[in-house]
């Protein structure tokens, strides 16, 4: 009985006790020690524990959790004793400052802005952790993959201290090695030449091609890729890659294990289409690749873009085109286009960002749609392509983002990273037709963000002086219609070739606009004050009765077509311009000028380029002669192997050349390659010239030298985009000639700014 009573007792105390255990415990008071720079009222928001509330385990582990996450504090301890709830802090410190120590190659600067560490703000390991990879990845992507950083702390008064990143550059590592394995088509120097990374080479020395970047390799691997497709390839792929560092750490070695597969022509080039009210017959002539030629991927990737265009131009603005290949046993691929219905989806809102100096206007006006419009992926292309062409951005990202809430709705994001659009040019440099020359000048293409041009430049040259003031409004009442605005002075020595020097000032007031992406008009007025002073003693008298001072007001126009694919470095397509010059609107002179100019490139292989080119003019007074300073010179630049001016009627007297009122010009120019890496920027030519001229106003068969005869010459010659700038380098040999005519059978011309 007893032991009965005992075990109910006993039972009775251990519910009694457990009871007591889950008893919560409420917070009376909350007390914070530690802190220095933070209010108690922020801790107290982080701790998310207020007075009254229960001090569980759970609550307590996340109060820990949340206030560590701040980043603000070193360490965190709570702890709870009789309805007190104690929070000791450690702050972290404020970073006072940041110094660099021993870098060299790398800006502090650009280090500084690296850094996830910023002066006044909070201190962490992890961030100097971070940090200091950061830095050593921005030393590897240099090439120095020796380098080391070190970063040291000193501490502060009130719990402040700087941080000093201690650098050691090291050597740079170099590619010593670039090895292909199953290249049996192309060499390996063919394939070097394809890529951006380049074995090392004393002539490397001003680039960093050499250097290993793992981001390069990579994108080397895309770039053998499509030059395999473009040559018929398209089984083509990089089995294995690998980059390894030497034992020394000087020296990268980089591998590359190709499998080329069979070479492709293309069989049937066919387009099918799943369109309702679409005939693929209306588009046939599109693709710019033919049955019968070396399949080349950017051509089908450019018919694409061309396909898309040309279909949504007869109506349908939601078009897909994709394509397919059929490979076939006999190395033909057939190539079908597939032009179907795409996405019914419409541009809800367009946003820009990173645009922190451009103005969201220049930038919204390249657009080739608006809010509202239907999506169309040719127009998404072209818009980024426009972008791009402003040249004011490093990084154009154009993308689509669609709508959570619509699902035929989408945003349209275009995410821009500015860049310097300022130039400061000093050059020197030495021409066959100016002599030794320096020039300066200073241009800002995006003044104030505007998209305004704004320059000014002066020349000096042995022949020549030129000062030039000059701005440009793109887009003219916000529409896209360029207006420009010239003031221009020039003086020239024509001493050597007809007895006098010249001075012209003035300015003129143009407009430009563009009926389509390849045909652009321009028309311009000139008011213009020319001066012929300091004639020779022994000067012909044509020259002579040219002395004195004129005004021409001046009326231009100009048509210019544009299908070359770079118009700075052509290798393929087309242009021509027809331009007029007609004066007579008040001033002294009076007459029409009528100019044109073709030329046509044709990629004959790799690197090897034909240009042929021709060019015209006619001009004649109305009521008056020509005056000689408005007349056509041939020879120089336009006919080599003659001097400027060096083709056209002469005084019998004085030996001066007196130009004529019309000339021809054709030419003949094969560009190829020297053999050379392409660092070298060394291109050479072959190149045949011929012209004629005419007449000029008041000819006197007595007193003048003139042939209508066909002038020629043939030469050889390079150009070389050297780090001093371009050198253009003619050597010629006229084949038809006359006896009065001036010859020069070697021309250069260079320049270089710093």
């Amino acid at each position: 009985m007893f032991r009965r009573f005992s075990l109910i007792v006993a039972l009775c105390f251990a519910v009694s006790f457990a009871n007591a255990q889950e008893t919560p415990k409420i917070v009376n008071e909350i007390v914070i020690n530690g802190t220095m720079r933070i209010e108690p009222e922020t801790v107290l928001t982080y701790l998310m524990i207020r007075q009254g509330d229960e001090a569980t385990p759970d609550r307590l582990d996340k109060g820990l959790k949340s206030l560590f996450s701040t980043g603000l504090f070193a360490d965190v301890k709570l702890s709870e004793k009789n309805g007190v709830l104690t929070v000791d802090l450690v702050e972290n410190p404020i970073v006072n400052k940041i110094t660099f120590e021993g870098n060299k190659k790398i800006k502090s600067d650009q280090l500084k802005g690296e850094l996830t560490l910023r002066p006044r703000t909070v201190f962490t390991r992890a961030k100097a952790r971070a940090d200091t990879q950061r830095i050593v990845e921005l030393y590897r992507r240099m090439g120095r993959y020796s380098a080391v950083v070190e970063p040291k702390i000193i501490e502060r008064p009130q719990n402040r201290l700087d941080v000093v990143f201690e650098i050691t550059e090291g050597e740079p590592t170099y590619i010593r090695k670039i090895d292909f394995i199953g290249n049996n088509s192309f060499d390996s120097d063919l394939l070097e030449e394809t890529m951006l990374s380049k074995e090392a080479r004393w002539y490397r020395w001003f680039t960093s091609t050499d250097t290993y970047d793992p981001d390069r390799f990579a994108y080397d691997q895309e770039l053998l890729r499509r030059f395999y497709f473009n040559h018929g390839y398209i089984d083509f792929e990089v089995v294995s890659s690998s980059a390894e560092l030497s034992p020394n750490r000087k020296d990268f070695y980089l591998t590359l294990l190709l499998e080329e597969g069979k070479k492709y022509t293309v069989g049937k080039v066919e387009i099918v289409s799943s369109l309702k009210g679409f005939n693929p017959e209306t588009v046939r002539s599109v693709p710019t690749f033919k049955a019968g030629k070396t399949f080349n991927q950017s051509k089908v990737d450019d018919s694409v873009l061309a396909l898309t265009n040309a279909v949504g131009a007869q109506g349908f603005p939601f078009v897909d085109v994709e394509y397919r290949l059929d490979k076939h046993d006999d190395s033909t691929v057939d190539v079908v286009f597939d032009v179907k219905e795409g996405q019914h989806l419409f541009i809800d809102r367009i946003d820009i960002r990173g645009n922190t100096r451009t103005q969201d206007r220049v930038i919204r006006r390249e657009f080739r749609f608006s809010e509202g419009d239907a999506y169309s992926p040719a127009k998404i292309r072209r818009t980024r392509q426009r972008i791009e062409n402003l040249n004011y951005f490093e990084k154009v990202d154009v993308n689509i983002e669609p709508s959570e809430d619509a699902p035929d709705k989408a945003t349209l994001r275009a995410d821009v990273t500015e860049k310097s659009t300022g130039a400061l040019k000093l050059g020197i440099g030495w021409s066959s037709y100016d002599g030794p020359l320096a020039e300066v000048s200073v241009q800002e293409r995006n003044f104030l963000g505007t998209g305004r041009v704004v320059g000014a430049s002066a020349s000096v040259a042995e022949q020549k002086t030129l000062f030039d003031i000059s701005f440009v409004e793109p887009w003219f009442l916000d529409r896209e219609l360029s207006w420009g605005v010239d003031v221009f002075y020039l003086t020239r020595n024509y001493k050597d070739t007809s007895s006098y020097n010249s001075e012209m000032a003035g300015f003129s007031n143009s407009f430009g606009w563009k009926y389509t992406e390849e045909l652009s008009h321009s028309v311009k007025y000139t008011l213009r004050n020319d001066k012929i002073f300091d004639i020779s003693d022994g000067a012909s008298r044509y020259v002579r009765e040219q002395e004195g001072t004129t005004l021409t007001s001046m009326v231009s126009q100009s048509l210019f077509w544009d299908y070359l694919d770079n118009r700075y470095n052509p290798t393929d397509g087309w242009y021509l311009s027809l331009s007029n010059d007609l004066a007579g609107f008040g001033g002294d002179n009076r007459y029409l000028r009528s100019d044109y100019s073709f030329g046509t490139y044709t990629p004959l292989s790799d690197k090897w380029v034909l240009g042929l080119s021709t060019s015209g003019g006619y001009i004649f007074g109305f009521g008056q002669d020509v005056r000689l300073n408005n007349r056509y010179f041939l020879g120089g630049g336009n006919l080599r192997g003659f001097e400027t001016g060096g083709v056209t009627a002469r005084a019998k007297q004085g030996d001066d050349s007196l130009g004529g009122n019309w000339q021809l010009t054709a030419g003949a120019q094969l560009m190829f390659p020297l053999g050379l890496p392409s660092e070298f920027g060394m291109k050479g030519k072959i190149f045949t010239d011929w012209g004629v001229t005419g007449k000029p106003s008041g000819f006197n068969e007595s007193e003048m030298w003139y042939s209508s005869k066909l002038r020629g010459s043939i030469g050889i010659g390079f150009v070389w985009s050297s780090p001093l700038g371009p050198i253009n380098i003619d050597y010629a040999i006229p084949v038809r000639k006359e006896r009065f005519d001036k010859t020069e059978y070697f021309r250069l011309n260079f320049g270089t700014g710093f």
